[in-house]
């Protein structure tokens, strides 16, 4: 069965193109170690909800965007394992390493969280 990481996050809007390349440079990684598709996906239509929405939960800011990603994997060990190469490479790979490739956005108001689909519906 497939396994989901879903990722929320607040980028400036300046840095938007700095952005798609963190990610252009960094998520091919994923397929590298057995993931099947990395998505990254810029707001288009994020409305303001009256309790809780998108924006309040990454606390977005005057010039920021939201960004909704996932991450598909064929099933949860092989995620695990592609996690676990991950932290290791943090330190040994540029496409990875925070200092080759800095994150273009607050870190601490990331939101992630992995994901058993149950419900699957496809054409």
């Amino acid at each position: 069965m497939s396994y989901i990481d879903g990722f929320l996050l607040a980028v400036p809007e300046a840095n938007k193109e700095k952005f798609i390349h963190h990610a252009e440079t960094a998520d091919p990684i994923f397929l590298e170690w057995g993931a099947t598709r990395v998505l990254e996906c810029w707001e288009d239509d994020v409305p303001d909800g009256k309790v809780t929405d998108f924006r309040r939960a990454v606390q977005v800011a005057e010039g920021e965007a939201v960004v909704f990603s996932w991450i598909e994997w064929p099933d949860k060990a092989t995620r695990d394992a592609g996690m676990e190469k991950m932290m290791a490479a943090m330190d040994t790979d540029p496409r990875v390493n925070p200092e080759s490739n800095p994150m273009p956005f607050d870190g601490m108001r990331l939101i992630f969280g992995g994901f058993t689909p149950v419900v699957t519906l496809e054409k």
